[in-house]
């Protein structure tokens, strides 16, 4: 169940974000439409916290830099690991397309790290982005790789009919499509969670923690290259952690001969 005074603290922070200049009580009020007397007094905490500060007097408030030291700890203590960075990076110069590291977080899978694409027609992903993780082709690749336990309590818990028209729509379905994907070595979506939209996904797993580097974009540019973008994939796994690390670490799953 939602919070709703947290809620409006992320979208305030998200409007300072966009906005990118200081803003008064008037600003907030007219761009959110909460009454004056909510905004003042979420203003006035955050300011009183020193999350929030007057650069000049009556002109507006804008983010302290502890915000960013906050950010900048929890980044330290848990950093997505350099060779993952690296992978991705070179994922985009070589196909162009939006890459981006997930990870699960309860029935999600969330971005921990993107490339975007620079052309104009592409998959808009951003750093925090969360997708349903049962139907896509990030978050079964993710789910592939936990315990059967773990898996079974997700797949309970998500809602199905409800996503893209190539969506599972069962636990049955979410397995076949998972068993498929297994045989075959990578996972992909196309239309599964945003119409004319696609990607392909192969996960990694580094000591306890899983991740999946996925390659999306339109499926008029993508859905021909699932295959190529999935040996890409494991390509640059290979080159950043060695030829063998996908045999050794992914269970359940054949990892592809291309050779």
């Amino acid at each position: 169940m939602a919070v709703k005074q947290i809620e409006n603290l992320l979208a305030l922070l998200e409007f300072f974000a966009d906005r990118k200049e200081p803003a008064t009580l008037a600003d907030v009020v007219r761009h959110f439409g909460w009454p004056r007397s909510s905004a003042h007094h979420i203003l006035s905490t955050l300011v009183d916290s020193g999350y929030l500060y007057e650069p000049r007097p009556r002109a507006g408030f804008y983010p302290s830099s502890r915000w960013q030291r906050l950010s900048q700890a929890f980044t330290e203590a848990e950093p997505v690991p350099e060779a993952l960075h690296r992978i991705i990076t070179e994922l985009g110069r070589e196909t162009g397309e939006t890459i981006w590291i997930s990870a699960p977080s309860g029935l999600y899978a969330v971005f921990l790290e993107v490339v975007e694409s620079s052309a104009a027609v592409r998959y808009a992903a951003q750093l925090g982005n969360r997708v349903p993780i049962h139907v896509t082709a990030s978050g079964q690749t993710l789910l592939s790789q936990m315990s059967e336990r773990d898996r079974d309590v997700i797949l309970r818990k998500t809602e199905y009919g409800c996503w893209g028209v190539n969506a599972a729509k069962s636990v049955a379905e979410v397995h076949e499509q998972m068993d498929a994907a297994r045989r075959r070595g990578w996972f992909y979506s196309a239309s599964n969670y945003s119409p004319d939209l696609g990607g392909v996904a192969v996960p990694v797993v580094l000591g306890d923690r899983i991740y999946s580097i996925t390659v999306a974009g339109p499926l008029y540019r993508v859905a021909d290259k699932f295959e190529e973008n999935a040996r890409r994939i494991y390509a640059a796994i290979a080159r950043e952690l060695g030829p063998d690390h996908c045999a050794r670490t992914l269970k359940d799953i054949t990892v592809p001969d291309w050779s």
